[in-house]
């Protein structure tokens, strides 16, 4: 049941993005510095820039990302030595002391 609900939800999106692109093919020009333009459909440019924001939204993430993987690598090192160390011998008190 939740299979088919998974499906049907893909199709719906996948639907709705065609008919978004199909409907969307009319010629766009993006101005950029010192008089440079490209001229695309408009699809096109709206993918080109939901693309870009991908990319920069994973760039802006790596060095968070790098960081939790190093510490993650630390704290299983030191669970490995705490693991391999001999436990503690707790002394107990004399009877009679």
């Amino acid at each position: 049941m939740m299979r088919a609900l998974l499906w049907a939800s893909r199709i719906v999106i996948f639907l709705f993005l065609f008919a978004f692109a199909v409907k969307n093919t009319d010629p766009v020009s993006v101005r950029f510095f010192f008089d440079a333009a490209w001229q695309a459909p408009l699809v096109i440019v709206a993918l080109a820039f939901f693309a870009g924001g991908a990319v920069l939204g994973v760039l802006a993430l790596l060095g968070t990302v790098f960081g939790l993987r190093r510490e993650a690598a630390r704290l299983r090192r030191e669970l490995k030595q705490a693991q391999s160390a001999p436990p503690p011998v707790n002394q107990a008190p004399q009877p009679g002391a």
